[in-house]
């Protein structure tokens, strides 16, 4: 598979939603009369960018475990989130909503400001796919990173999850730095060394009760997750998996750091050790699911929520030019595959862009389930395109903004914007964005901007202002103002 038939990770998560709200579960998990209705599993990589995995052609990383649901199922090449940055586009995946419509437009931070801020969250006002799978009579749970408000109303077990094990804020230490065995490689950036113990406003909590955890928390995670399966697997469940890995800081321990004792670059060393921790973590996942007889009827999504962070110094998102922060195509363009074995085929690449506003409507499709009406959806159910049902493109048009830099994608070509210029590319033929072609086609331009207005028309102020990421970020010689 060529590193263009990588990008195929996430969407198909959405394959399994009921329509509903929040409310209590209603009991529908007998295992005998009307058959079970599908498990769903999305899982997370953190800053994971589009090769740094084997399906889209990264070689010093082996990833077995997340290259398998692709090869099991489906590989999307152009394979989106809705943001460059964390907690935005975690937003639009548990909401099925661009984030804009409700203004969450930036990250939710930095930490003392979202701390001070009590509104500084996913607003209550919007419907998770946890509540509507909850009132669907579903399980659900959630292990890892929220990043989607401090404040007790945001907290996940509020808004839909049964079950919550992680930590609240974007990022946190993975393990004592001073444990034996341990490296700790200061990235190339302002970020801080790893704090020990953890910060007691942002610890790791289980339900809402802070609790110790010794253990690398990428191997906590994934014991968590398995246990939550374990535990739910009479009934139908929803599990929902965001890793922190591998975000900063970059901490490794010396099992996965024997694995790459050839890399000699120590801040690419225990990135490399990071990702796979976390391909060990799906791993255990994907093997529980198979020792429960779950493996057939559930459909597992895995992605990322944005690029790779190469201001560390530690990835790389080749072919794809940028990272994350940025709305080049290393910003969000990202490793997406699914796989469900009772509805899909095995080993099929899919080429036509997708979103993870998708998953919330796949999913509400796939179970049987009625959207919500009150309010407007921004993704399609995608299981009528993945079975060849429907042979159009899922989406005429995708678009991104993040305060002054702005995209839009429609069929092949891509529109820039950025320190109030434009830029112009095919990505069928430059998937790396080296050509600007704006000069050329003039009128493809304008029409790509009219498309980007009449979207931004519809949305609403951000919440909460930026604040804009140190450094000097520029393009092709334009100096760019990035918010986070």
């Amino acid at each position: 598979m060529t590193r263009k038939h990588s990008c195929l990770i996430l969407f198909l998560v959405t394959s399994l939603a009921l329509a509903g709200v929040t409310g209590a579960r209603t009991p529908q998990r007998s295992q005998s009369g009307a058959a079970r209705r599908p498990n769903i599993v999305i899982i997370l990589g953190d800053d994971l960018g589009y090769c740094d995995v084997g399906l889209y052609g990264c070689k010093d990383i082996p990833t077995p475990n997340i290259d398998s649901i692709g090869k099991r199922g489906i590989a999307f090449t152009n394979g989106y989130v809705t943001a460059p940055v964390c907690s935005p586009s975690r937003a639009a995946l548990v909401t099925g909503r661009y984030q804009h419509r409700f203004g969450f437009e930036f990250n939710a931070g930095p930490f003392q400001r979202a701390i001070n801020n009590q509104e500084m969250g996913l607003p209550t006002s919007e419907i998770t796919l946890a509540e509507v799978l909850k009132k669907a009579g579903y399980a659900t749970g959630m292990v890892g990173k929220w990043h989607l408000g401090m404040h007790e109303k945001f907290h996940p077990v509020r808004r839909g999850f049964d079950e919550y094990f992680g930590f609240l804020f974007g990022a946190n230490t993975y393990i004592n730095p001073q444990a034996a065995g341990l490296k700790n490689a200061q990235p190339a950036s302002s970020d801080p060394n790893p704090g020990w113990p953890r910060n007691p406003r942002n610890p790791i909590y289980r339900n809402q009760a802070p609790v110790e955890e010794e253990g690398y928390l990428t191997d906590a995670f994934a014991r968590e997750a398995v246990s939550f399966i374990e535990r739910h697997k009479q009934e139908p469940f929803f599990l929902y998996a965001p890793f922190n890995a591998p975000h900063t800081p970059l901490q490794a321990t010396q099992k996965y750091l024997d694995r790459f004792q050839h890399i000699k670059d120590e801040r690419r060393q225990v990135y490399a050790a990071m990702v796979s921790a976390l391909d060990d973590a799906v791993g255990e996942i994907l093997r529980k699911l198979r020792e429960s007889g779950l493996e057939k009827d559930t459909l597992v999504v895995f992605a990322s929520d944005n690029g790779c962070a190469t201001y560390t110094g530690a990835c790389t998102n080749d072919p794809l030019r940028f990272g994350k922060l940025t709305h080049l195509e290393g910003g969000f363009r990202v490793p997406f595959a699914a796989q469900y074995p009772a509805k899909l085929k095995a080993g099929i690449v899919y080429d036509r862009p997708i979103s993870s506003l998708d998953l919330f409507p796949t999913a509400v499709a796939v179970a049987g389930g009625k959207m919500p009406t009150d309010r407007v959806y921004d993704g399609v159910d995608l299981m009528p395109f993945l079975t060849g049902q429907k042979k159009n493109a899922p989406h005429e048009a995708l678009c991104w903004r993040n305060g002054d830099n702005a995209a839009v994608r429609k069929g092949n070509w891509k529109l820039f914007k950025g320190g109030g210029q434009y830029w112009l590319f095919d990505l069928s033929k430059d998937i790396g964005e080296q050509k600007d072609m704006a000069g050329q086609y003039p009128e493809i331009v304008e029409q790509l901007k009219r498309e980007l207005a009449k979207w931004e028309a519809q949305l609403k102020q951000p919440l909460w202002p930026c604040r804009e990421a140190a450094g000097n970020w520029e393009f092709e010689g334009v100096k760019l103002r990035i918010c986070i």
